[in-house]
């Protein structure tokens, strides 16, 4: 028999915790996290959660305060005699430094893996990995979903009329095919050179776009840099229209500005990063996670197959 499925938040993006716990029916188990004067924190389960099914939600994405306080949700979890604890990671922050791509780096993605498995995590749930074959840094069973299909249904409601898929790289070029496979539209590729961390430069455009509305598809939008890129590219080799869809909206520093000043005409994120605190552009518009991440969640608290979340 399936155990009662306890839902723990950390602070990271409680907003998307509530959405997940008004969809599954189940409150938040009530939680208190305490602050020092130094900056130290504790955490505190306020419910009995023992022999239960613990599902904490909470991101990695900076500050690396939320990276700590979901280790120690999850050891506070296993040493409170939970049955099952599973790591709802909504965005998995250091997963671009997936391997050694200069000298003397680490590969931190994976230590942050260890540390999640370390910690006690039965199980991980993530969304839209940097490099999906970072679900092979954890020695624990973890599901992989992908928010194209969010995203799909935003796009066929708008009825967007000759449309091409454009990646903004090439590492990009399997999730959007796969998303052009299923608007039934044409795949274009921004071939780009990385000059320095956050830093690129367009090469050139491989495909047709000239006269067609462009739809650029991302996993993560941190200073929008390549985004922004990628849309003057596309308007320069005759796109007539600009969307974009990204997963993580990490939106820093000038990021809103880049945006806003690009051709982009309409741009969608999912609320897999609380941006409460930050100034939206005008042209954002939030998609939220909420439904997929809860039909995970039950589906796997009931021993039921995920797969049919990726259709």
């Amino acid at each position: 028999m399936p155990g009662q499925i306890k839902l723990i938040s950390g602070r990271a993006n409680i907003p998307l915790a509530e959405k997940i716990a008004s969809y599954l029916g189940i409150p938040l188990t009530r939680m208190e996290t305490t602050d020092f004067k130094d900056g130290e924190f504790r955490v505190q389960v306020k419910e009995n959660i023992r022999g239960s099914d613990v599902f904490i939600i909470q991101g990695t994405n900076p500050p690396a305060d939320n990276l700590l306080e979901l280790l120690m949700l999850i050891e506070t979890a296993r040493r409170a005699s939970a049955d099952v604890v599973t790591a709802v990671i909504p965005y998995f922050g250091y997963g671009r430094q997936d391997r050694k791509d200069r000298p003397r780096v680490g590969i931190t993605a994976k230590l942050v893996a260890n540390l999640i498995s370390v910690a006690g995590a039965d199980r991980v749930v993530t969304l839209d990995l940097h490099a999906p074959q970072i679900q092979g840094f954890w020695d624990i069973p973890s599901d992989h979903l992908f928010a194209n299909p969010v995203f799909l249904n935003q796009f066929h409601s708008l009825h967007i009329e000759n449309p091409v898929m454009l990646s903004p790289d090439i590492g990009s070029v399997k999730m959007v095919r796969s998303f052009a496979s299923a608007l039934h539209c044409g795949l274009a590729v921004v071939d780009k050179r990385r000059t320095d961390y956050n830093k690129s430069e367009v090469v050139n455009v491989i495909g047709e776009v000239r006269g067609m509305r462009a739809i650029i598809r991302d996993d993560i939008c941190d200073t929008a840099g390549t985004l922004t890129d990628a849309a003057r590219a596309a308007v320069e080799q005759g796109a007539s229209e600009v969307y974009a869809c990204c997963t993580h909206g990490l939106l820093s520093g000038n990021a809103m500005e880049r945006i806003d000043d690009s051709p982009i005409k309409e741009m969608w994120i999912t609320d897999s990063i609380d941006l409460k605190d930050r100034k939206h552009s005008p042209k954002i518009r939030v998609i939220s996670t909420a439904q997929l991440f809860g039909e995970a969640i039950r589906r796997i608290s009931n021993k039921e197959s995920i797969s049919i979340l990726f259709d």
